[in-house]
């Protein structure tokens, strides 16, 4: 996707962390960004920076379907067109998978899937129906979680485990005329502002055991960024660095240790598949009764 020309971003969850980050240095680099948020105010000093014909600050909270169908209009009546989305927004609820309340767990799917699916859709529509040429790449942020699920976090990891099999069947249904490529990016351990923003549910009762793997995580709180030694300047870097491939990786696990994790889960899978692979021998319909239901 290498040009001369600059690049427009949508940027969800532009508030701090990652989206920040993104911003930033695409700013830096020559882009131009439309950088969403639900308060619009916190980038009041990149607002200071740069005019809006470099740097377009909309509201908006991926929960409100409305909002994003607002957002991507009026980025496209800015730009013109959009080039990258980076599909970011989110938030983080710790508490045990069984006693994780039920409206916790809902806005953790409203926000990291159900949020993060309608701006998917918007994100292809524009690329197909408005980018002319057509085209786009889509970056969707999961987590390391999903390779590797962290006691305490279920829910988020199962959030995001969703949006990564819903952008595997966009990736396999979308038309190759359309020129639209889709990366999950599978991040692990860079230091943001989470550890601060991240809501503890009370603990589980069944779960009063200090010792037990979830208590464990709880207890890194607060002070859990000191556990994170990833840069988000430095991802930012290899964000820009990917949208110059031709041909990027579906998958792209960043930090040592989403490396890890991707390699043990890739391990187990291969080793369930040496280990039990003769259990499918015999598991067919014979062939009179195949032909029978046909």
């Amino acid at each position: 996707m290498a040009s001369s020309h600059p690049k427009v971003w949508f940027v969800t969850g532009a508030s701090s962390g990652f989206g920040r980050a993104v911003t930033e240095v695409m700013l830096q680099r020559g882009d131009n960004v439309v950088a969403t948020l639900r308060k619009p105010a916190m980038l009041d000093d990149l607002a200071n920076v740069y005019s809006q014909n470099r740097l377009l600050i909309l509201p908006l909270d991926v929960t409100v379907p409305s909002d994003i169908t607002t957002a991507f209009h009026k980025a496209r009546e800015t730009f013109g067109r959009i080039d990258i989305v980076f599909n970011n927004a989110g938030l983080c609820i710790i508490g045990e998978a069984e006693g994780m309340p039920d409206d916790d767990a809902k806005l953790l799917f409203d926000t990291l899937f159900w949020g993060a699916a309608n701006v998917t859709k918007e994100a292809v529509t524009t690329f197909r129906d408005f980018n002319q040429p057509p085209g786009g790449r889509l970056l969707q942020m999961s987590s390391r979680g999903v390779l590797q699920v962290v006691p305490g976090v279920a829910h988020y990891a199962a959030a995001k485990a969703a949006l990564e099999s819903l952008s595997e069947g966009y990736a396999a249904e979308l038309d190759p005329a359309w020129n639209i490529k889709i990366t999950v990016l599978q991040p692990a351990r860079f230091r943001t502002a989470a550890p601060w923003t991240n809501t503890l549910v009370p603990v589980h009762p069944a779960y009063s055991d200090p010792n037990l793997p979830s208590r464990q995580y709880r207890s890194i709180y607060p002070g859990a960024e000191h556990f994170s030694d990833g840069d988000i300047y430095k991802f930012a870097a290899q964000i820009h660095r990917l949208v110059q491939l031709e041909d990027p990786p579906f998958y792209l696990p960043l930090h040592r240790t989403a490396l890890e994790a991707a390699k043990i889960k890739g391990q187990k899978l291969l080793q369930a598949v040496e280990d039990y692979g003769s259990w499918s021998d015999d598991v067919y319909l014979d062939e009179e009764n195949c032909q029978g239901r046909a």
